[in-house]
């Protein structure tokens, strides 16, 4: 049999160390594979989000990005972009950046920030009041207030970290409400991330029961608390298992999330 060999990097983004952060699987092409394809590789790979390039010929970005979950193609994924520039960038030392194309959310960028850290700019999504009684059943505590993006981003506040963390959520009950990424978040005082917003997410309609590190909730985190806290910078922690530090800032129309990446696997796809 003659296979099909096809490089692929896997990635623990928002990381300092393997092991925390999210991973990520970063896989070049030379052209686009067939959907059901791409999608059959996400399943395999079971990472959060595998991120697939190929070099973009409009001239309006470096490569085209898209990224898949284990179960569906998404809009906005933040930590596997984030990765892709790291595998991009740690292969090119004379480049400071690279722009990719997406197909939902514009012109994405990841630009070299000092020695190993990298900052991202995604689009900011400022989230509206709505009253989610059925969301807040199934994330469980006893949130302040709740708000919604039309992106299919739901926020769940809470009066402090601590209910974060204790959160048990029913996830087959978010499950049933399909493709929305559930955020619950808190300011971090007394958390012992020394953060000053804490956030949990879940996504158990793209089939990801509990993210470690998201960066498109962020896209929605930033403008909510830059707003709430007067300032438009801050940072960020997201407390699950791995966790992983976020740097937010608010630009205008954009965020700008900062962070490190750590490769833990380097190898080939065959198909």
């Amino acid at each position: 049999m003659s296979w099909r060999r096809f490089p692929i990097t896997q990635v623990d983004a928002f990381a300092d160390r393997p092991f925390t952060g999210n991973p990520a699987a970063v896989m070049p092409l030379d052209e686009w594979l067939a959907d059901d394809v791409l999608q059959a590789i996400a399943a395999e790979n079971n990472l959060a989000e595998t991120a697939f390039l190929i070099p973009d010929e409009s001239g309006e970005a470096d490569y085209e990005l898209r990224w898949f979950t284990p179960g569906v193609e998404v809009a906005l994924c933040g930590h596997a972009t984030l990765a892709s520039g790291h595998v991009l960038l740690s292969a090119a030392p004379w480049r400071d950046d690279m722009r990719f194309r997406t197909r939902k959310a514009g012109i994405l960028r990841v630009a070299r920030d000092g020695e190993d850290g990298y900052k991202l700019a995604l689009p900011a999504y400022p989230p509206a009041a709505k009253a989610m009684p059925g969301t807040v059943r199934a994330l469980g505590g006893h949130p302040v207030e709740t708000l919604w993006h039309d992106g299919g981003y739901a926020l769940v506040v809470y009066p402090d970290a601590a209910s974060v963390r204790a959160l048990d959520p029913d996830l087959r009950a978010l499950k049933a409400d399909g493709d929305i990424l559930y955020i619950a978040t808190a300011p971090g005082a007394g958390d012992p991330s020394s953060a000053d917003v804490v956030s949990r997410c879940f996504a158990p309609g793209a089939g990801i029961d509990e993210d470690p590190v998201t960066g498109s909730a962020h896209s929605v985190l930033t403008p909510y608390w830059s707003a709430r806290l007067g300032r438009d910078k801050f940072g960020a922690y997201q407390s699950s298992a791995r966790g992983g530090h976020v740097g937010c800032r608010l630009d205008g129309a954009m965020v700008e999330l900062s962070g490190t990446c750590v490769t833990t696997v380097v190898g080939e796809f065959l198909l």
